[in-house]
């Protein structure tokens, strides 16, 4: 093995001019001999090695160094000078294999943590396991998804202190708090404080939601009037279906499965008789929240018309000449459906 690396040496300091492909080529016959009799070398040889490595990966292509980085990603034996290398790459296919391998070292992570950008810290957060060390450091950064990937990592160790430190942060970010509350290993009186202040804010919320929805709503009639963009209907077509809701409902026929259906067939004048018969609410005020853009108060009469979420999904969503609604809008509205009861609901929609 010494007279192959000392003949790669010797090959090396004659090969300058070589395009990249070849020395990719030569990198990984290299890397296939030194994996393949790794148990045999010696501390000096493996030495060697690492040098060779170095000197053959500034002149390769990205797709050779990523290859290699995917090699030794799986291999025992890593190499100080080759794993420096690889993992301060600013390539992510070449650091990332790297950056993830169980044998890179610890000071090593902490060093990319501290001074590499998120994509390297994304990484290192949902390496198989993490030291609390390398952990706490990831939750000093002010990257919101380095925490998020974090906290999702079941194998990562964590001090005190750096919990503490991503419970400050869930206090401000509601998706991490939830999924803080789902980790067992937090200190025990860190978690019994957090979950607290959880719960305090979950009361305020639902205390002031019914408030800021009514007028929410109240805006929204004032802005949009009655119509919005859904179709007229005829009067005596409203007047029909006002009274067959009246019917379904006097033989509990009214429910989620009859509504759905006028939904998703797209009945939205048997929809809005609907909910203006469960909710109390005038007709004119159920038309302007299924024409408004802000579907919260939308949602809001569903759950006061007692539907469940599944239904009131399929409301928003089927709407005639309405714009398709953004993610986030219904996820959205889904909190406000899920927060509130159907007491204040109906407190809130009813003019």
């Amino acid at each position: 093995m010494l007279t192959s690396t000392a003949e790669l040496l010797a090959e090396l300091d004659a090969a300058e001019g070589w395009p990249a492909g070849r020395w990719g080529a030569l990198l990984d016959q290299t890397a296939k001999i030194f994996l393949g009799g790794i148990e045999k070398l010696s501390v000096h040889q493996i030495d060697q090695f690492d040098d060779v490595f170095v000197q053959m990966m500034h002149r390769v292509d990205v797709k050779s160094l990523a290859k290699l980085s995917q090699r030794f990603s799986e291999a025992k034996c890593l190499l100080p000078q080759v794993n420096r290398r690889l993992a301060f790459d600013k390539n992510e296919s070449v650091s990332t294999p790297v950056l993830k391998s169980r044998g890179i070292a610890q000071e090593l992570l902490l060093e990319v943590v501290q001074s590499q950008g998120l994509k390297s810290r994304l990484a290192i957060a949902s390496r198989q396991s993490i030291d609390s060390e390398v952990s706490d450091a990831l939750a000093k950064c002010n990257e919101r998804a380095v925490h998020h990937a974090l906290v999702e990592n079941l194998g990562a160790r964590m001090s005190e202190a750096g919990w503490a430190r991503l419970v400050q942060l869930g206090e401000n970010d509601s998706e991490l708090a939830e999924k803080l509350a789902r980790r067992s290993d937090i200190p025990v009186a860190l978690k019994r404080k957090f979950c607290a202040k959880r719960e305090d804010a979950r009361m305020r919320f639902l205390n002031a939601m019914p408030g800021v929805m009514r007028h929410q709503i109240e805006d929204t009639i004032a802005s949009t009037g009655a119509t919005g963009t859904l179709p007229n209907p005829d009067p005596s077509d409203l007047a029909s279906a006002q009274a067959r809701m009246r019917e379904l409902n006097c033989k509990a026929k009214l429910n989620d499965s009859a509504i759905n259906r006028f939904a998703v067939y797209g009945e939205y004048v048997e929809v809005t008789a609907a909910l203006a018969l469960l909710t109390g609410s005038p007709i004119e005020v159920i038309r302007t929240l299924l024409a408004s853009d802000k579907v919260e108060g939308l949602a809001l009469a569903c759950k006061a018309a007692r539907l469940d979420w599944r239904t009131a999904a399929t409301i928003v969503k089927n709407r005639p000449g309405v714009p398709p609604v953004p993610a986030g809008e219904m996820e959205k509205a889904k909190e406000v459906f899920e927060s509130v009861s159907v007491s204040a609901a109906q407190r809130t929609v009813r003019f």
